[in-house]
């Protein structure tokens, strides 16, 4: 491994000295834009890998990257002290590479592999191991363009995202990253985007290409983003429905066939930011109606003209849980597909039956590091109701109890970009259990430390 990590280095700092401008790795590595090296002349490897011209028009190309990242984790009272663990630890380990052939203005191929490993981990989760796979594998095609406005045809495996990642996400922070068998329409124009898709969720394994067709589990809807909308800054609409053959929750189990309606009112530039977003959920759940919903905000005040920029923030959300298990109605909500490391990396629980409070600071320490500390309390919203973990699976039920206070976390994190391939984090958090959790569990308090090392290309 420490060889590796000097590699890194090495490769890091030979490809920023030559690479002409620096690059800007998405989150989504298919959304990446590299023929700005179209007239690069220095011929360096990394930009011929970047943009390899195909043929003599000009108009077709290849694209490689990829990425590298190793983690290590210490927990000490895992779920709160009802599993046993290694003392010593464990390391996650992710690989990414990808190769994006632009065949022409009108065409586009792209195809990923991803191989997630799980060292010393004891009966690691299909999110932290999946030895090898593809991960994704689709093809675009423009049925339209005008100007600024388009149509878009993608067909395959693809990875999603939308909005805040409350409900549709990549899972970047866990090991494995999710994607989805599907097709999608994607629509465009000068401050609108609009997608309407159809997938199945792909359901992770741990052996080697064996990710086959979902078919326990549908995902479809839209999503609409309206930027610069007067006064309110940005505006997502959207619509998303899911069916499951078996869902499961602390009122029972059978099939789910539930509808999202929501809509976000946000704002990502200036020293004032702010995350507003409501959902409402119906549909059926076995032989009951579901009637569920959140409420989140999210503001940040960065003070820019301050020594270290000081950002202060404020985080809070109430997410219903079921009132009464034994009627015909469901209120649970369903995150669906969020950010695994919804509640820090930790992810310890998930967004389902909770009111949490959660305020933030960050600084920057210089233009490399920053540090950032945050506190969090939580509260079960419905005392019938158990809480749920990120995957939406029951960690501990709320039959037994009437106690609504789960505990505070306390995290705190440094974050280092060398440059823009090479990135650190050091984080630790500590979960104060309370009253719920010690009539349900073990009830330890647990300790987590991670250290991040992920090299991008």
């Amino acid at each position: 491994m420490k060889k590796l990590l000097w590699l890194m280095g090495i490769l890091s700092w030979n490809t920023l000295a030559f690479a002409q401008n620096s690059p800007v790795f998405k989150m989504l590595r298919y959304d990446e834009n590299w023929t700005f090296l179209k007239k690069d002349t220095s011929n360096h490897w990394y930009n011929r890998l970047k943009y390899n011209q195909v043929g003599t028009s000009g108009k077709s190309y290849i694209s490689v990257g990829g990425e590298v990242r190793y983690q290590y984790f210490a927990i000490k009272n895992e779920d709160w002290g009802d599993i046993s663990t290694d003392k010593d630890g464990y390391v996650l380990t992710r690989y990414l590479a990808h190769i994006d052939y632009h065949i022409n203005p009108t065409f586009r191929a792209f195809f990923q592999l991803q191989s997630s490993l799980a060292n010393s981990r004891i009966n690691p989760s299909p999110v932290e191991e999946n030895t090898l796979d593809i991960h994704q594998a689709f093809a675009d095609a423009f049925l339209w363009q005008q100007k600024d406005k388009s149509v878009l045809l993608r067909v395959g495996r693809q990875e999603m995202t939308y909005g805040s990642q409350r409900l549709i996400a990549v899972r970047e922070a866990p090991n494995n990253r999710l994607a989805f068998d599907g097709i999608k329409f994607i629509f465009q124009q000068k401050n609108l985007k609009s997608d309407v898709f159809y997938t199945h969720p792909i359901a992770n394994k741990a052996g080697i290409f064996d990710d086959a067709f979902n078919k326990n589990t549908q995902l479809w809807g839209f999503y609409s983003v309206i930027n610069h909308a007067s006064f309110l800054n940005n505006i997502d609409l959207y619509y998303l429905g899911i069916r499951k053959k078996q869902a499961t929750y602390d009122a029972g189990k059978g099939e789910e066939i539930r509808h999202s309606i929501g809509t976000r009112i946000w704002k990502n530039k200036g020293d004032w930011q702010y995350d507003f977003e409501g959902v409402f959920q119906f549909g059926t759940f076995a032989q009951q109606q579901i009637s569920a919903w959140t409420l989140s905000s999210n503001t940040t005040y960065q003070f820019s003209q301050v020594a270290l920029k000081p950002k202060l923030g404020l985080k809070t959300e109430a997410i219903s849980g079921d009132r009464n298990l034994s009627d015909n109605r469901l209120q649970t909500f369903n995150p669906l597909y969020p950010k695994g490391a919804y509640f820090g990396l930790a992810a310890l629980i998930g967004p389902s039956n909770l009111f949490d409070f959660h305020p933030s600071l960050d600084l920057e320490l210089n233009e490399r590091l920053e540090f950032g500390i945050d506190y969090d309390i939580f509260w079960r919203l419905s005392r019938k109701d158990g809480i749920y973990a990120p995957n939406m699976s029951l960690i501990y039920s709320g039959k037994n109890t009437n106690d609504q206070f789960i505990g505070t976390q306390l995290s705190a994190e440094f974050n280092y970009q060398l440059n823009p391939f090479l990135f650190f984090r050091l984080e630790g958090t500590w979960f104060e259990t309370g009253p719920y959790l010690k009539e349900v569990s073990t009830g330890k308090d647990i300790l987590f430390t991670a250290v991040t090392t992920q090299f991008k290309f």
